[in-house]
């Protein structure tokens, strides 16, 4: 910057011409030569002549007025007239005429020289004045560059431990992102292997329910074969029975058979005497015996043949007188027994077809017997092989379930690890961390599919549980916190995701829990819930938590004492809740002045403001039940019952180990913030609308505060509110601040949604210092000093 100042007597000469130049001046003649034109004579003539010319005006000449340079050079140019070389008069006196003309030229152009002179020292005293400022300029701008120069080299060391310090967080950052990473790459491997053991299990699901169905469908065969073969083994047995009997009576009628055919033995024995008789005899009996012959071929044919044999008698009774009556005798008797032949064959005939077509069925039915036994044997392997499928798939079901339920495990703790990891990046960061939690629909609202419509969650790993879309006049607006509760999340797995945050309250941090977003939006219901285990909030649940593990803390030692107080800013009042004497709203000391302090720890007091000890859940809910029918509620056009004031519930803990001899201090706030509104659908009016109007100027310099820590400005308008300079230690200290946004789902209100997402991020964005415990070292008389 120095090197390009000019100093003054480094400007040439040419720069005066330059600039007269520029500001449109004629070059002036020199003076030297002007002053010799009018010292000296035109031609030899002396100055006095000269002098004389010049004062022609006096002898009466004419004055000789010049326009310009024109007129000049047409002087200079003209030429003697008409005179004769020897007319010595008359061109010495147009010679004088000439000279008094030339003076008078010189007269101008000298005036025009002094004017010229002037102008020319008012440039220089310029110029002077302006190498003298010039000079003050460049002398400034050496110091301002010295100092530029001090400045740039202190820039550049606060540049080198910036970069340093930046290096060093940005190592950190990559081992903390080499560690999600690692997490991440291990989730989606326990992730992919819960997929394949899932597909397992459904495909073994399966494969158990169809060996079910074949099982039961083996076991209704098998019940349906068991009939079966009752039923068979009862017509085996029918059949058995009749078969015995049948038996008896063929064995009756075989011994019947037997009886018949020794009878008609005997009867051929005796046959073959009377033939052999009538052999001797007479050549009929020949005919007779073949008769017999005949009867005992054909059984069917006996009676014809007697009648026969009858016919041949009569014809031969005349040849045999003798031996008639014998042959009557003889054809009685063989005519009974053709008869009794012919009754017993076509008995034997029928039993022998009985027995044929009965044997026949029971060799049917054996067969039929063997095939179902066969079947039942194979029945039999086919469910014993079943039963062992079905054993060996229990088995292999049981190993999958316990595979599956290891890798839950292993998932569950993966996550811990994460929500671990991801609050210990968020510690390190020094950021606060935000909750956005959406209420349901109401009952008695406009519509009831407006949600699906405006509001959707990412089901990506990345923004699985952590991101919400909102449609907001044609265009997506998506926003991720740590955290984002639908719905449908119950009051548990609110509290479940931030509990790790109050218990830090006992290990002595200072934490600090506040609900954000417009009137309506579920606020107080997420802090103070509803009566009902299920309904209850974060405040009930943290006190809750905070007394169990401090009373399975004293098998370890630790003695805990707790003091609670409770206030509200109400239109930028601070209202002690607890205080003597208060109710309806109305405090009967309300003449105290209370007054925010903050010491050089970090600690908050708020002087005159009650101060109860707690020594279990039942003494806060008693509290907390005084101070909601003390806080300031009243009915809009958007809530029936609208907080109009900031509600904040402080409860500091001193905890002391007689064994180890340590003290902590820890400090739990949680605060129900008033919520947000537009005058134009409240409809306040009267006090309502004063609540309105200090309940949006007290937000808005939340924003203010929230803004200019984002933007890291050397100063924070804490002091602009009650509210922000309460929450100072929480916002610009070394806290763990945790904030819930809370938002509704109409389409009416998706304007101050945006809003609430918005101001959620800014916050979310903010980084306020790695949090600090508060511990120090048993004193001399063992003893803590609760103050």
């Amino acid at each position: 910057m120095a090197s390009s100042l000019t100093p003054r007597s480094a400007c040439p000469k040419e720069n005066l011409g330059s600039a007269r130049r520029g500001m449109g001046l004629k070059p002036t003649p020199r003076r030297n030569v002007l002053s010799t034109i009018n010292n000296g004579g035109v031609n030899g003539e002396p100055a006095a002549a000269a002098d004389a010319g010049g004062s022609g005006s006096e002898t009466g000449a004419p004055a000789v007025e010049f326009g310009g340079r024109d007129d000049v050079e047409r002087l200079l140019a003209e030429k003697m007239k008409g005179k004769s070389k020897n007319d010595y008069k008359g061109r010495t006196e147009q010679m004088s005429e000439y000279i008094k003309r030339l003076r008078a030229c010189i007269r101008w152009y000298v005036d025009l020289e002094d004017g010229y002179l002037a102008e020319l020292e008012k440039l220089r005293a310029q110029i002077d004045a302006e190498n003298t400022r010039h000079a003050e300029f460049e002398a400034q701008l050496s110091g301002a560059f010295e100092e530029l120069i001090a400045a740039n080299l202190e820039m550049t060391a606060r540049c080198n431990s910036m970069e340093e310090s930046l290096n060093k967080e940005k190592a950190d950052r990559l081992v903390a992102v080499e560690s999600y990473e690692k997490e991440r790459q291990e989730r989606e491997s326990a992730e992919a292997s819960r997929d394949v053991l899932t597909v397992d299990l459904e495909r073994v699901t399966h494969e158990a329910k169809r060996f079910s169905e074949q099982l039961k469908m083996v076991q209704d065969t098998n019940k349906r074969l068991q009939e079966y073969n009752a039923s068979l083994q009862q017509y085996n047995s029918n059949l058995q029975a009749d078969t015995s009997k049948n038996g008896e009576i063929i064995s009756k009628l075989q011994r019947e058979k037997s009886a018949m055919m020794e009878a008609m033995t005997n009867l051929k024995d005796l046959n073959n005497s009377i033939k052999n008789q009538l052999d001797s005899s007479m050549t009929s009996q020949k005919e007779a015996i073949r008769v017999k012959e005949e009867l005992r071929k054909e059984v069917e044919c006996l009676r014809t043949d007697l009648h026969q044999i009858r016919d041949d008698r009569d014809q031969s009774v005349a040849q045999v007188n003798t031996l008639t009556s014998e042959l009557a005798t003889y054809s009685e008797q063989a005519r009974k027994s053709s008869q009794d032949c012919a009754v017993l064959s076509s008995k034997v005939s029928a039993f022998e077809e009985t027995c044929n077509s009965q044997q026949e069925q029971i060799e049917t039915l054996q067969k039929h017997l063997t095939d179902a036994t066969e079947k039942l044997k194979h029945a039999d392997v086919t469910a014993i092989e079943a039963m062992t499928g079905y054993e060996e798939q229990k088995v292999t079901i049981k190993d999958l379930e316990e595979r599956l339920a290891y890798a839950e495990f292993q998932i569950i703790e993966a996550d811990k690890l994460r929500k671990k990891l991801h609050n210990t990046i968020l510690e390190l960061k020094g950021n606060i961390r935000v909750f956005c939690r959406v209420r349901p629909l109401l009952s008695d609202g406009d519509s009831n599919s407006q949600e699906e419509a405006l509001i959707s969650y990412p089901s990506s790993v990345e923004n699985a549980g952590r991101g919400i879309d909102l449609i907001n006049n044609g265009q997506k607006c998506s926003f991720s916190y740590d955290k984002v509760f639908s719905h449908s999340a119950s009051q548990d797995d609110v509290f479940v995701e931030m509990s790790q945050l109050v218990q830090s309250a006992l290990d002595g941090y200072k934490v600090c829990i506040f609900a954000y977003g417009q009137t309506g939006s579920g606020k107080t219901y997420t802090m103070m819930g509803k009566p009902g285990r299920d309904q209850k909030g974060i405040i009930p649940r943290s006190l809750e938590q905070i007394f169990k593990t401090s009373q399975s803390l004293e098998s370890q030692g630790w003695k805990y004492c707790m003091q609670a107080s409770m206030l509200e800013i109400y239109n930028e009042t601070i209202r002690d809740l607890l205080a003597p004497g208060r109710s309806n709203n109305v405090e009967m000391s309300a003449g105290k002045q209370y007054t925010i302090k903050h010491d050089a720890q970090g600690n908050t007091t708020v002087s005159d403001l009650t101060t109860t000890n707690v020594f279990s859940t039942a003494d806060v809910t008693s509290l907390l039940d005084k101070a909601s029918h003390s806080r300031s509620v009243g009915k809009t056009q958007m809530n029936e019952q609208s907080s109009r004031s900031h509600f904040v519930f402080t409860l500091k803990i001193f905890g002391s180990n007689e064994s180890t001899g340590q003290q902590v201090q820890g400090v739990l706030n949680l605060i129900d913030l008033a919520g947000s509104e537009r005058l134009a659908k409240s409809g306040s009016t009267g006090d309502r609308l004063k609540e309105t109007q200090a309940i949006n100027k007290s937000l808005s310099a939340l924003s203010d505060v929230i803004f200019a820590i984002a933007k890291n400005d050397d100063h924070v308008p804490f002091r602009n509110s009650k509210l922000t300079y309460l929450l100072q230690p929480c916002l610009g200290g070394d806290s763990k601040t945790l904030m819930f946004v809370n938002i509704a789902p109409e389409a009416s209100s998706v304007n101050e949604t945006v809003c609430s997402l918005r101001f959620a991020s800014r916050v979310n964005a903010c980084e306020i210092g790695v949090a600090r415990r508060q511990t120090q070292a048993r004193s001399s008389d063992n003893r803590l000093s609760y103050g």
